[in-house]
């Protein structure tokens, strides 16, 4: 019997996208695999359309969107309308549609047996704290949820809140979860802990994530601490002001990204990671990134805020120190409480949760979807 043709569809370059990366590695066995995103082809596709990088995903038409005329806005597009162009009508026998945008494009094309939906965030609350996005694109992504995403076989989505909250808003049915996780890293080993702590962050230097935070606490905790932070997107303004406060500091420094498949053997050298999101929106309210099970994997301890779903994952397994709230100075507090020997048992429970928490235990979720909706 033929294997069943699949498209995964992303509007991201998809060698640098860890969620979709998954999917690629989960599916490519079984289905023959086409994938469509920008940048170069992920290993293992049968086939990858390329979006040209100066076809822009994250672009709207300023009148249309302002009168709410949905159907066009959507259609407008630069890469939603490419990807309609260059991608068959009626070529595959299921789609897997990354996000809100993607479910579109995958109705229009009508796949010979249905697509599922695998949403990231909760996309209409993306930008909530700006009312801007709230008076228009906020109505322009509500949308695209009735009218696109209702249409998929399935859905899924990356945390438990925000999987009820598509179902209650909604009426999305069954929406399951697929946490962000990182496959297991059988190699790896938790290392011993020196008499300085070594912190780490990774991740995108974002205003929003508040990582002048990170710097202040880390300095405030003093000289048994240090901080290395990986950052990308380190051509903004913001970036620039990071730089600048950490080099105001004896123990904090601002490091290139390193690749994706490099990035948990990196984080393995170091002692605890280090996160804080402040919630101010649903989003980082609910957040549960992939940096989160990164440090799991990387068999180091962690500091993090009182994020929900975070504490909640992490409390049946006790590898990390939870910080009273979101503030500089409890974040500084928690980092201050950590010791040697604190660490090294840290590290030692993240071990033991690194196969139960890894992507190898969750993305089934994903293949009993397309299964289910190929027949096979």
């Amino acid at each position: 019997m033929p294997r069943p043709s699949l498209l995964i569809l992303s509007f991201s370059p998809i060698v640098g996208d860890a969620r979709v990366l998954k999917q690629v590695e989960l599916f490519r066995r079984d289905y023959r695999v086409t994938t469509c995103g920008y940048g170069p082809a992920p290993e293992g596709v049968e086939h990858h359309v390329r979006i040209p990088d100066d076809v822009t995903s994250w672009v709207w038409e300023p009148k249309l969107v302002i009168t709410h005329a949905h159907p066009a806005t959507y259609w407008w597009n630069p890469a939603i309308r490419w990807a309609r162009a260059h991608l068959g009508r009626g070529e595959f026998d299921v789609i897997l549609a990354n996000d809100v945008e993607g479910s579109g494009v995958a109705s229009a094309l009508r796949p010979r047996r249905g697509f599922h939906a695998d949403l990231h965030e909760f996309s209409s609350r993306l930008n909530e704290q700006d009312a801007g996005w709230n008076r228009h694109i906020r109505p322009l992504f509500e949308w695209m949820v009735r009218r696109h995403v209702r249409r998929a076989a399935s859905v899924t989505t990356i945390g438990p809140a925000i999987a009820a909250e598509y179902e209650r808003q909604f009426g999305l049915r069954d929406v399951r979860v697929v946490p962000n996780a990182a496959p297991f890293e059988p190699h790896l080993a938790p290392q011993s802990v020196g008499e300085t702590i070594r912190l780490v962050h990774s991740g995108a230097a974002r205003r929003e994530r508040a990582l002048e935070q990170h710097i202040d606490a880390v300095a405030e905790a003093g000289a048994g601490f240090t901080l290395d932070l990986y950052l990308t997107q380190n051509t903004t303004p913001y970036f620039e002001e990071l730089r600048a406060r950490a080099a105001r500091t004896a123990n904090v420094r601002i490091l290139d990204p390193v690749p994706y498949s490099d990035l948990v053997r990196t984080l393995n050298g170091y002692d605890v990671g280090l996160f804080s999101l402040p919630p101010i929106t649903f989003n980082t309210r609910w957040v549960l990134p992939n940096k989160f099970f990164d440090f799991v994997q990387a068999r180091i301890g962690q500091v993090i805020g009182p994020s929900p779903e975070m504490v909640d994952v992490m409390a049946p397994w006790g590898f990390g120190v939870v910080a009273e709230d979101f503030s500089t100075e409890a974040l500084a507090r928690a980092v201050a409480s950590l010791t040697p020997e604190i660490v090294a048992e840290q590290k030692r429970r993240a071990d033991a949760a690194a196969r139960p928490l890894s992507a190898e235990s969750v993305v089934q979720v994903w293949k009993d979807a397309v299964d289910a909706i190929a027949g096979v």
